[in-house]
């Protein structure tokens, strides 16, 4: 008996994308070790060999993952910004933001950041660089705003940075109800900013 996959259609309307979504839910489901180009074209319906027109291999699709996610978390850093207009609320806003990124897209997270440092991944650095550069700036601004220290920026931006992993961390380890998690992102950046002022 002839295997079904070959009778399958190759082509897909926006295979790309539908690879995409199937490999987020696969991960989420399985995580990174478990994805398979083959059983993502079974679940979408196309050809075994369909994928490979995206995605030559494995890893291919997992940079391409990590790259879309990188992208979502600037866009909600972004969308969040917009939302307050003094340094302190958009520290806030920024920090709700990553935070809820992260505990809601904990696997896709982890494997931005492990991808970021997989060598050869220049893609995965340069699509890094939209949403931390972001937060570097917003650092910059409250330095320039006299609400943070002189220094480099980074330095003190680690800081923010470390703390709401952290928070996320314990979050997606369920060792704090995702109930309580704004409040802890609202005590983080007001001890942030109390500890950061000049």
């Amino acid at each position: 008996m002839p295997d079904q996959s070959d009778d399958r259609p190759y082509h897909h309307g926006s295979l790309r994308i539908a690879l995409l979504d199937a490999a987020e839910r696969g991960l989420r489901a399985h995580g990174a070790d478990q994805l398979s180009l083959r059983d993502l074209a079974r679940e979408i319906g196309v050809s075994h060999a369909a994928p490979r027109r995206h995605f030559p291999d494995r890893q291919a699709l997992l940079d391409a993952l990590a790259e879309a996610g990188f992208a979502r978390l600037d866009n909600a850093l972004r969308t969040a910004l917009k939302t307050a207009d003094d340094f302190p609320g958009r520290v806030r806003a920024a920090a709700t933001a990553y935070t809820r990124f992260a505990t809601e897209n904990s696997a896709l997270l982890e494997l931005m950041y492990t991808s970021k440092h997989r060598p050869g991944a220049s893609r995965i650095v340069q699509a890094a660089e939209a949403p931390f550069g972001l937060m570097n700036d917003l650092i910059v601004e409250g330095q320039e705003q006299g609400a943070l220290q002189d220094g480099p920026p980074q330095r003190i931006g680690v800081v923010l940075f470390a703390t709401l992993q952290g928070i996320a961390t314990l979050g997606n380890g369920d060792l704090v109800p995702a109930e309580l998690l704004d409040g802890l992102v609202e005590t983080a950046v007001e001890q942030f900013l109390r500890g950061a002022r000049p």
